[in-house]
């Protein structure tokens, strides 16, 4: 039976998660070692990372560490008995892979005195003296085999490996350590590249997440603006067509009042006479009968009440409406969200450089590769396939075939150019028609004034004010190309549903100098 410090050693080397000896022992930032699958499947059941052991929370998933508790100490944990002892039975020292068994010192000697013996190969104990012998003729395994990739004895040579690639197993022991390193650095390279691609997707999906509230409260401010607006309009009207039925409600309970106090002269003055008529005194009756009937009563033949018309109130009413709507929509459109756009596709500037090598002839680049202008010189240059030869034309060094991207270029001082982005497989030495037909979604200013989206067809654009500053968006996936006014953030114009098969690269075109058109393109930081 083992000791109680051996015991307690052992457990030492014990996962307290799998209650095994470790198996690829890692260390957490907390100093306790477990198994790396078994503190790994800890962690991905659980919602927080925290340690088995001393229960510390970990805010984030820390980074495991090798354990400083080396393989060795692993393998070396369980000592190799003495095979020849009895109980208690003593630390081996020496294994032979003749006998098969392993030695302690006492029970060893035999083996370096008797000259029978003597012959027998030892080696440094170990508990697994059959897996090291060949199973077909019972000798050690002493070679390995290259090219079956298997342990051999020296009788399994000329019978079932000859002319294969043997080794010592020292030599293969060192070659296979070295590709086993090999494969465990290319792991953790791949395990890295796995981690940062998550952590690219967790950015991604909390930039999402923060975009999609920040949308969502924008949408229920303008559309809680535009309900309030509707309901404003609603009681305005309301409120003018029950004022207006209550002016024609006074009127007619006037007239009616004065028909109904006329109506009660009347009746009064038709008794008197019926009472009149019943006289038998002829003074009495004609003194009364001038009398009658009442004076000052109105004339109602020309007096007439028409019913309230309301017809066309709903649509005046509705017309109104819309036009306010539309009011608001072009101020919302026009100054809210275009520079809460921009500033938001701003988030995915990248740094452009130009590419000398699909540069036209007559393009002068600067040696930061962030300015370009047209001279009338023509350089010697390779003729490279990637190269524009027909028209003043160079394309950003780096290109894309997923995400978004954007980059702003300074026109400042230009009376022509052409700016935006082209796939990849354009034509470069011929005559062309920049449009997104032939690969090209770019706007350009030509003759100082004439700004115009190069779409099919040609869309003439009217900012504000010329811009001095351009700025160029890119959704690959949503197959949308937008440009801005940097200055004043209003959105120039859009291309969308493009469908995007190839890489794309930016495109800058300074157009002919022409005498007044010297003044460079810059790439400008965002």
């Amino acid at each position: 039976m083992a000791s109680w410090t051996q015991s307690s050693s052992e457990e030492q080397f014990l996962c307290s998660i799998c209650l095994e000896v470790f198996s690829e022992p890692v260390s957490t930032p907390c100093g306790h070692n477990f198994c790396k699958r078994c503190i790994s499947q800890t962690w991905d059941t659980n919602e927080s990372c925290f340690c088995p052991l001393c229960k510390e929370v970990f805010s984030i998933r820390p980074q495991l560490k090798k354990s400083s508790r080396s393989m060795d100490e692993l393998i070396n944990l369980k000592e190799v008995q003495c095979d020849a002892c009895c109980e208690p039975k003593l630390k081996a020292v020496k294994s032979c892979l003749v006998c098969l068994s392993s030695f302690c010192e006492s029970h060893l000697q035999p083996h370096l005195s008797a000259p029978r013996l003597k012959r027998h190969q030892l080696m440094e104990p170990v508990d697994d003296l059959e897996d090291r012998m060949c199973p077909t003729h019972q000798r050690p395994l002493e070679l390995f085999c290259g090219t079956d990739k298997s342990c051999v004895c020296t009788m399994c040579v000329p019978l079932e490996h000859k002319k294969h690639e043997l080794l010592s197993l020292e030599e293969a022991f060192e070659q296979e350590k070295v590709s086993l390193q090999q494969t465990v650095a290319e792991n953790q390279r791949l395990v890295e590249q796995r981690r940062l691609k998550v952590q690219e997707i967790t950015a991604a999906l909390e930039l999402s997440e923060r975009e999609a509230q920040r949308e969502t409260q924008q949408m229920v401010k303008v559309f809680s603006d535009i309900m309030e607006s509707v309901q404003r309009c609603l009681d305005h009207h309301t409120k003018v067509m029950e004022q207006s039925l209550s002016k024609h409600k006074e009127r007619a309970q006037a007239l009616i009042q004065q028909l109904q106090q006329e109506m009660c002269e009347l009746e009064k003055s038709s008794t008197e006479a019926q009472q009149l008529s019943l006289s038998t005194d002829p003074l009495h009756f004609l003194q009364r009968c001038p009398a009658l009937p009442p004076a000052g009563l109105k004339d109602w033949s020309s007096v007439s009440f028409e019913p309230q018309t309301c017809e066309g109130s709903a649509a005046r009413a509705l017309s109104e409406l819309e036009t306010s709507l539309s009011q608001k929509f072009n101020k919302v459109f026009t100054q809210l969200l275009p520079k809460d756009q921009l500033r938001r596709v701003q988030q995915f500037a990248v740094d452009v450089t130009l590419d000398p090598d699909t540069a036209h002839p007559e393009l002068v680049l600067s040696k930061d590769l962030k300015q370009v202008h047209h001279t009338d010189v023509w350089k010697t240059l390779p003729d490279s396939p990637q190269r524009f030869t027909y028209y003043a034309i160079v394309l950003g060094k780096k290109s894309f075939s997923s995400g978004r991207f954007y980059f702003e270029v300074q026109v400042k001082r230009k009376t022509e150019w052409t700016l935006g982005v082209a796939r990849e497989s354009v034509n470069r030495k011929g005559e062309i028609s920049v449009s997104p037909e032939n690969g090209f979604w770019t706007i350009c200013l030509r003759n100082r004034d004439e700004y115009k989206a190069l779409d099919d067809p040609r869309i003439c654009l009217s900012p504000q004010s010329p811009p001095q500053k351009v700025g160029v968006f890119v959704d690959y996936g949503a197959g949308l190309v937008s440009f801005y006014d940097v200055d004043s953030a209003d959105l120039l114009y859009s291309f969308t549903g493009c469908c995007f098969r190839e890489k794309l690269f930016q495109f800058f075109s300074p157009e002919p100098n022409k005498g007044t058109n010297s003044a460079p393109l810059i790439i400008s930081a965002v």
